[in-house]
Formats: C-alpha cells, structure tokens, sequence
C-alpha cells in the first residue's frame, strides 16, 4: 500500500457500515479520502475519530447526493480544485427497496437504478476523466457489488436489487474491456460480499424488525471491516495484476 500514500482515494455511501469502514482503513494507510454522502455530518464525525486517532491520512467530507447528476460533477470539481484529482475510486453507495417485480413501486425501482446502476456509470466517468487528465495510469476503479449480482435468491423483496447488481458485475467488465482498448493500465475490480453486518437489512426490511434482525443472528455475517480489507487486499496488488472479482460469504451462508 506505500505506492498509494498521499494519493487521493473517493469513496461513496462513507458515513456508515462498509463505507465507512473502507474510507477509515484507507485512511489508516495514508492516502486522502474523499467520503461521500448524503448525512455528511457522519462523515464529519469519521474524520475526526481517524484525526484522533493519529491516523496517517486525512479523511475529506463531501456532500453529495448520488441520485443529482449535477452535485456528482460538483464534487469531482471540487475534488479536482482542492486536492488535484481521483486516483482509486470505489463505488461503495448502494440501497435496497422491498420491491417486487409483480407489485412494486416505480418510484423504488427508480431510486435502486440510480443509485445503484447509473451514479456508479457517472462516478466512474468522472473517475476516469480525471485520471486521463493528469496521465495517471495506474489507477483503480473497485465496485462493491454483492452476491446478488451472481445469482437470484428465492426472495421477491429482493428480485429488482438483485437485477440493479447484476448490471454491476456487467459495467464492471465492461469497464475492465474499455480500460484495455484505451491502452491504460488503470484496473477495474468488483466485491462481491453475501450478509455483512450493517444497516441494509434494517433499512430493507423497515417494516419488519424481526425479519431484519434474524438476518444478522441466524447465521455469523460478515463484518464491514472484512470487505474493507479485501479493498486494501485489491489495491495492494502489483500493478501488473488485475483483480477481477472477489466473491465473499460467511461460511455458513448457504448461497
């Protein structure tokens, strides 16, 4: 990880769970992090606990809500204006609604493929024009994905989340083809974690507490920290390696 201390890292969703833990681990190793999200008073909050700390990095808050196209390209400006550009961007934010594909709501499909599907797409472009501009070429573009993106659980509530990760894993070799046919060395990876401990099943089975819970005490999931390390895992690599995928469960995860 020495190559990448002082280099400037963007990382979105970084106010909470596997977000936060990976903007706190690259911090951890010295490079600037720009974190991302909506609640930026969480990222505030982060950046003070690794200042505490005496971490050997700096953790960057920005504001920005990934569904606005217009405030994605704002804070890219502004990532360009005070600290040069993206190095490493990693598309962490990502949501789940309780949609199905018989009954579910329009408006909850749209937010999944926003936020999900099309700001990754935009953040990535960013990420790569600003990379093109300073000539830097070894870079890298990681996508947290999920399990979902690899295969379709028996689960109405998670039918349409499942489609929005699938597009995941196809942008991500997409852009591991486009990357080559450009004549870069810049690397495309995704993450593909199963149950991680954090708030999605809290915030996707809003309606049912006891469903959510269950999620996290029948098996032992995963913790944030865990696909935080497989980013360090993925960057750590020599620049002649790609990383295509990593597929991660908890052992007891049947699927």
């Amino acid at each position: 990880m020495e190559r990448w201390r002082g280099r400037v890292a963007l990382v979105t969703g970084a106010s909470v769970g596997i977000g936060a833990a990976i903007a706190k681990e690259l911090v951890r190793h010295g490079m600037k992090v720009a974190g991302c999200a909506r609640d930026v008073e969480k990222v505030k909050k982060l950046a003070s606990e690794c200042l505490g700390e005496g971490l050997s990095g700096i953790l960057l808050p920005f504001k920005c809500d990934l569904t606005n196209e217009e405030e994605i390209v704002s804070m890219f400006g502004a990532i360009k204006q005070q600290h040069g550009g993206v190095d490493v961007c990693i598309n962490n934010a990502g949501l789940a609604h309780p949609e199905s594909l018989l009954s579910g709501k329009t408006s909850g499909w749209r937010n999944m493929l926003d936020v999900n599907v099309l700001a990754l797409s935009i953040c990535t472009r960013e990420a790569y024009q600003s990379m093109k501009e300073r000539n830097v070429d070894d870079a890298q573009i990681i996508n947290i994905n999920s399990m979902s993106g690899h295969r379709v659980v028996h689960s109405a509530d998670t039918h349409f989340y499942s489609c929005t990760k699938f597009a995941v894993t196809a942008l991500t070799e997409g852009l591991r083809q486009e990357l080559r046919e450009a004549n870069t060395h810049i690397r495309a990876t995704s993450i593909s974690p199963g149950v991680v401990q954090t708030e999605f099943a809290t915030r996707l089975f809003s309606n049912d507490p006891e469903k959510a819970a269950s999620t996290y005490t029948k098996i032992k999931p995963l913790e944030a920290i865990d696909i935080a390390n497989s980013v360090v895992y993925v960057l750590s690599a020599p620049p002649h390696v790609q990383i295509g995928d990593i597929h991660m469960r908890p052992v007891e995860q049947v699927s």
